[in-house]
Formats: C-alpha cells, structure tokens, sequence
C-alpha cells in the first residue's frame, strides 16, 4: 500500500522541516509513516532548501519577489494583483503535486483565497506551525510578542500550536497545542530557544494526528461506496 505524500512549505532554515525528516526516516520518534514527495520555499536562500536536498527531496522555490520585480512599493494595486498571481501560481504548483496533505513548517506568508480555495476544493487538508496558544498572537512576531506580554505581567502562559489552515489567519482548529509558562527573569532568547524545542515535537505529533484522519477518511470511503453499490 503506498504512504501518504505529504508536500511541506517553508521560508528559512528549516529546522521544524528536519524534526519531519529525521520523524519520517526513523531516527526520530514518534516515527511519521508517510512520504515528504516535496519542499517548496518562498525563499532562495532558505537553508531549509539544503536540509531537503541532503534528505533526496525535491525542492522547488516560489518567491514572491520575483512577482514584484519591476512593480514599485508604491504602486499597491498591481503589488496586490501580484501577490494574487503569486497564490494562484502556488495554487497550481500544488495541485499538479497532488499531496495527500500540506505542512507550513516555518512559511512566513500568509496563504489567500486565492491558494486556499482550489487546494480546498481538491480536498488536500494544510495544517501549519504557529507559535502562540490558540486566539493569542496571531500574524507575525508571536514568540516576541507574548515574551513581551509576559514581561509586563499580562500573561502567565505562551506556548504554540498546530492548527488547520482556514483563511482567519492563524484561527483554523488547533490539532497539537503546547503550553509554556512564563517567568519575568527569562530572556527572550531562551524563550524562543524552549518555544523552538517543542515545535519540533508538536510539528511532528500533529502532521500524525492529519494523517490517522486521511487515513479514517481513506477506510470509511469504501464503506459509503459498499453501501451505495448494495442499495
């Protein structure tokens, strides 16, 4: 029987991307039993990219610079039809993959309607890594964020999750959430050194938890056409 494909999205050094390698190639536990068929970055640069190569995955980068080129920052109607391009182009990259399921593994844009809705439509579930607790820092700078929260004496708890991907950014269901306490005498750097530390468990625990429900999906689907055929 062949293993589930997942495709990984990713902009920096990866290092969530490797906890999935190391997982999927049994030198990290609990082991993942799928296949990572594809890396796509948003950067050219992204280390992430070498992790992928060193593992024999195939790689392909989709920069939204290269959309912007020639387009001033000034001019935000054809920056924002670009960045609708963008998705869309995404859009037809991953379908042509055809993944069981996607991770956001550290990818730093926001994915649109535009993305969202055919990838949808195909039925390919995305899950992505966010590092805040459910409904707390959504967007960008979250680990700062609640670091700084904490600082002021407004939060006790941060932490971070794994959540389905819907288009509220950072609001679709959460799969995996981890609590972290926080302590007015920790720097932001070891804060973010424990934050990092347990997404690469948690990204691993929740692309299992995405998969045991392709898989429940895979064996009723059988079950509802026996039925039809028998009626």
């Amino acid at each position: 029987m062949s293993k589930f494909q997942i495709l990984i999205l990713i902009s920096g050094s990866g290092s969530n991307l490797q906890a999935l390698i190391d997982s999927v190639a049994g030198k990290r536990s609990p082991q993942i039993s799928a296949e990572i068929c594809t890396v796509i970055s948003s950067s050219p640069t992204a280390y992430g990219l070498t992790r992928a190569k060193t593992a024999n995955i195939p790689t392909q980068v989709h920069d939204l610079q290269e959309y912007y080129n020639g387009i001033p920052k000034e001019d935000k109607d054809l920056r924002k039809q670009a960045r609708k391009k963008f998705n869309v182009d995404l859009g037809k990259i991953v379908l042509e993959i055809k993944p069981d399921l996607i991770v956001c593994a550290g990818w730093m844009l926001i994915l649109s309607p535009s993305f969202l809705n055919p990838v949808s439509e195909a039925g390919i579930p995305i899950i992505n890594l966010h590092p805040a607790l459910p409904g707390q820092f959504d967007g960008i700078r979250a680990i700062e964020r609640a670091w700084e929260a904490g600082q002021r004496g407004e939060i006790t708890k941060g932490g971070l999750m794994i959540h389905r991907v819907i288009k509220e950014v950072d609001r679709g269901k959460p799969l995996v959430v981890k609590e972290l306490e926080l302590t007015k005498e920790e720097t932001l750097e070891d804060y973010e050194k424990r934050v990092h530390e347990n997404e690469h468990i948690a990204i691993i625990e929740g692309t299992i938890l995405a998969l045991e429900e392709l898989e429940e999906k895979k064996v009723e689907l059988p079950e509802i056409e026996s039925l039809k055929l028998s009626e």
